[in-house]
């Protein structure tokens, strides 16, 4: 997530300690520019320039959102992103006009063509109300310079379909911190998922429990279901940012027209981060 101060400007301070602070709790790779991040919001520079100031404080993989509705935008953004330090550029299907699966095809094919980074498709219909098909990913993945796919429609059967259509070497990626560990049982590789900016030290365990004890990752994963769907589809960007500040992780403010989360909203996503440190940690940090 992008922290901003009262203006709505882009805090580089708390924006370095948020990217310090995920990778020392255990994060593979770091998403600057998602949905959570209010990238929508941003324009072309501020999303380059918080690529830049990711980059330059982590040294881990840096997948950077660089979608925008029109193929002109979004190639400029992922070139941009590129010369900001990005390892690859996570693309949300262009949306605004009803585009077919042919042209969504089309589309990334012609990007991947033109990219200097590596290309992760973004699934997301419940904010762009555009979908693809199982059939567009396996059709797509088969591009040299197209990597992974986030996929946050929380279908998991057109997730195990993507898993087979697009093949082993392809890198898939649950967009819910409800599903990661059955999306690790499906043969999925990962996730990227806001849930990661409140609890990523619980999100690296789940990853890392499967390796040795399914049942474990999945009993852990089930205790963050809760908090998960009150940081996303409940109270979003706002009550994501309360959660983290309970963690006294310095989350910024929103940017307008979000509001800030209400007294209300704070005490609610306070209880839950509480509830599942309780469980699994010693507490909150």
């Amino acid at each position: 997530m992008t922290p901003f101060d009262e203006g709505g400007a882009i805090d580089e301070a708390k924006l370095r300690a948020v990217a310090s602070w995920v990778v020392d709790c255990g994060v593979d790779f770091v998403v600057p520019c998602g949905s959570n991040g209010e990238s929508e919001l941003m324009t072309l520079e501020e999303r380059a320039t918080v690529t830049a100031i990711v980059a330059d404080e982590v040294s881990v993989p840096v997948l950077a959102g660089t979608g925008h509705p029109g193929f002109e935008e979004t190639r400029e953004q992922t070139r941009r992103a590129a010369d900001a330090g990005a390892d690859a550029a996570l693309v949300v299907t262009p949306y605004y006009f009803d585009h077919d699966q042919a042209a969504l095809a089309a589309y990334y094919r012609r990007l991947a063509d033109e990219s200097p980074l590596p290309i992760y498709l973004y699934n997301v219909p419940a904010k762009t109300d555009v979908s693809l098909d199982p059939e567009t990913v396996g059709t797509v993945a088969d591009h040299e310079n197209v990597t992974g796919l986030k996929d946050s429609t929380g279908d998991m059967i057109a997730f195990q379909r993507e898993r087979r259509l697009a093949g082993p070497e392809f890198d898939l990626l649950v967009g819910t911190g409800a599903l990661l560990a059955p999306a690790l049982d499906a043969g999925g590789d990962g996730g990227v998922m806001a849930l990661a900016n409140v609890v990523p030290d619980l999100v690296s365990d789940v990853y890392h429990q499967r390796a040795d004890d399914s049942a474990a990752a999945r009993a852990l994963n089930a205790d963050l279901v809760a908090l998960n769907q009150a940081v996303t589809a409940r109270y979003g960007v706002p009550g994501l940012k309360a959660a983290m500040a309970h963690r006294d992780v310095p989350a910024g403010h929103v940017r307008f027209p979000h509001q800030p989360a209400d007294e209300d909203v704070v005490e609610e996503v306070a209880a839950l981060v509480d509830e599942a440190l309780d469980r699994h940690t010693d507490g909150p940090e």
